[in-house]
């Protein structure tokens, strides 16, 4: 068992939508990932999605309505639910998502990182 920092973590690297492994509890990866203008529009079948804000803005586009985010709020965002992340400024953000997890679902993007090729740190 150990300690993470996500403030540490989250100092090693400077790119956007680019996720990071920082943890795996039931099934499930912690991540962390840093935000900065509008992602793609996506939905994920056959999971939920959880976005926990550490710092900065982030508004979870819904086709209805807008979420808005601020440090210290999260939301989870439920299976087959399409969505769109967009961040004012640069964020930061922690992910709780199963490990299957494709980061744009079903979309094809270049944002896309298939579950295995996600860097642990």
């Amino acid at each position: 068992m150990e300690c993470i920092n996500l403030a540490e973590k989250l100092g090693t690297f400077e790119d956007t939508w680019v996720p990071r492994v920082v943890g795996e509890l039931n099934g499930q990866f912690v991540k962390v990932a840093k935000f900065e203008g509008e992602y793609v529009w996506h939905s994920h079948a056959n999971e939920d999605e959880m976005f926990l804000i550490v710092a900065g803005r982030v508004d979870i586009e819904l086709r209805d309505r807008t979420v808005e985010l601020s440090a210290g709020e999260f939301c989870i965002v439920p299976k087959g639910v399409e969505h769109r992340p967009v961040s004012h400024g640069v964020s930061s953000v922690v992910l709780f998502e199963p490990i299957s997890i494709r980061n744009t679902g079903d979309e094809e993007h270049e944002f896309t990182i298939e579950a295995d090729d996600l860097e642990r740190i």
